[in-house]
């Protein structure tokens, strides 16, 4: 290499690194957020690194675009390692034109996605965008379009993995909606169709960013969110964590690591968690963290629908997506929310071949008009669906309630699950003993001389039949019951067992999930 060649390279490698300029790094680091440069540095593992297109610059020529060009053109692209392991990554740059897309911008996303499909790796986009670049008009537009289509088509074929580290506004907020998780930051990134400017002219009401798709919003209202964080390495290395649960992509298996825990550990504080007074709560995590190797449940979405749990962990090693009803909201029950919470994460794991663990305790579906106005029909189904279609390997463990049509939705045996367990406290009937009984015998009820005491005495009578796990045991339905503190062995055991199940379902383009 000439001199002169070499001192050009090193001119154009110093100007792709200086990003929007000094002064405008500045303001960056004043809203206490980082460059897009510092974030993959935070993110991917030291000097792994590999920067793809640092040179692109955009096209365009019309509003004055001509006499300005940075190189990169508002993002910073390439590859590299998390805890050794390849990532594709693309991370917007707010210090050139807001991080806005251009055609160029797109074309440098839409090419590692394309290296990520041929090679099997995970994509994860860090967002800080103003949105389409205004003066190139369409061919933004069709930018965002081009990724929206990779997005989807990688879908199930990789893990696609988007955090919010800035403004994600208008049609760019679709490509982090089906990609598989999404990151915000609280206070320093939000999400919207529209802007509060835009809402107040159209249906005058007044809110702030922050209030209409901040982090918390998104991660206790609407769901868009499964994680928010207090700051931005909070985020980052929250993604790092997640990617050690999930594989490559769809043909591999999630990675296993050395066990550290004893497998036959036995938690003896289980044995006394379900309440003797069956409407008692207790908190399902202590169940969870209890029997996982060293207590580390990694929960998804925690701040919306908090009636069901899910998340990941591992047993002896092994990667688990878990399920979990949770006695301590609304009784455990199924409503639309958590129907859609845990439907989404079941078919996730599906996807990626993710073992499903799920710890049932459900009363039923929330009654009442707002549900089934709002669709509970359709929306339960969608969780039943996710289940049965899934050739996982699926266990459940039912530790108390387990009442009607959510008995079955719970990965019931009757939906392929390959072991389903059920401890001594568990209740599996049509419905809970009081109203139950008040169909059964209303006409022996009312006709007694003292209905409350007869009505009493058929409650103890239905719970004597039902409030146990025995006569799902006699069918089959409950493949074994067993004490509480052996929950860890046996589950490990089944895994082991289940390790290289194989199950398939018909031949089709796709299924009709219900929408």
């Amino acid at each position: 290499m000439s001199e002169q060649n070499r001192k050009r390279l090193e001119e154009m490698r110093a100007l792709a690194l200086q990003g929007g300029g000094e002064k405008r790094v500045k303001a960056q680091h004043d809203k206490g957020k980082f460059t897009a440069r510092e974030r993959l540095d935070i993110l991917l593992d030291r000097g792994s690194f590999e920067e793809i297109d640092a040179f692109v610059k955009h096209r365009s020529t019309d509003f004055g675009l001509d006499k300005q060009h940075y190189l990169g053109d508002g993002v910073i692209t390439g590859t590299g390692t998390i805890d050794g392991r390849l990532v594709f990554v693309f991370s917007q740059d707010f210090t050139v034109f807001g991080g806005s897309l251009s055609e160029t911008h797109a074309e440098k996303i839409c090419k590692i996605m394309d290296m990520a499909m041929k090679v099997g790796a995970p994509v994860i986009g860090l967002n800080d965008s103003g949105g389409a670049r205004i003066q190139e008009g369409v061919v933004s537009l069709g930018g965002y379009a081009d990724i929206f289509l990779r997005n989807t088509l990688a879908s199930g074929v990789i893990p696609q993995i988007s955090a919010v580290m800035g403004p994600c506004a208008g049609g760019a907020v679709y490509s982090p909606a089906i990609t598989d998780f999404v990151f915000m930051v609280e206070h320093s990134s939000y999400m919207f169709v529209t802007g509060p400017n835009v809402v107040k002219t159209v249906t005058h009401e007044d809110v702030t960013s922050e209030d209409l798709g901040g982090a918390m919003t998104h991660a206790s209202k609407s769901g868009v969110a499964h994680f928010a964080h207090e700051n931005e390495v909070h985020s980052l290395m929250a993604v790092r964590r997640l990617m050690g649960f999930l594989p490559q992509n769809n043909v591999e298996c999630p990675p296993r690591v050395p066990p550290t825990d004893d497998r036959n550990r036995r938690d003896e504080s289980l044995q006394d968690i379900i309440p003797d007074n069956p409407n008692k709560p207790y908190d399902i995590k202590e169940v969870i963290t209890g029997t996982v190797d060293h207590g580390d449940f990694m929960e998804v979405q925690e701040h919306y629908a908090p009636n069901i749990v899910v998340g990941f962990a591992r047993y002896d090693g092994r990667p688990v997506g878990i399920v979990a009803n949770q006695p301590a909201v609304l009784a455990g029950v199924l409503d639309i929310d958590a129907s859609l919470k845990a439907a989404r994460f079941v078919r996730f794991c599906d996807c990626f071949n993710i073992p499903l663990v799920v710890f049932e305790d459900v009363p039923g579906f929330l009654p009442g008009t707002e549900q089934e106005w709002r669709g509970i029909i359709k929306h339960g189904a969608k969780l039943l669906y996710a289940f049965a279609e899934a050739t996982v390997p699926k266990i459940t463990i039912i530790t108390r309630k387990a009442y009607g049509g959510a008995y079955d939705v719970m990965n019931s045996k009757h939906i392929r699950g390959d072991y389903n367990y059920a401890w001594p406290s568990a209740e599996i009937a049509v419905m809970g003993p009081k109203g139950a009984v008040e169909i059964i015998f209303k006409k022996e009820i009312s006709a007694a001389k003292d209905p409350e005491k007869a009505l009493d005495e058929k409650i103890n009578e239905y719970r004597e039949k039902f409030a146990n796990p025995f006569i799902a045991a006699e069918r089959g339905f409950i493949d074994d019951v067993f004490e509480s503190r052996d929950t860890r062995p046996r589950i490990i055991r089944a895994l082991e067992i289940l390790e290289n199940k194989a199950d398939t379902n018909p031949r089709k383009k796709h299924g009709n999930i219900p929408l």
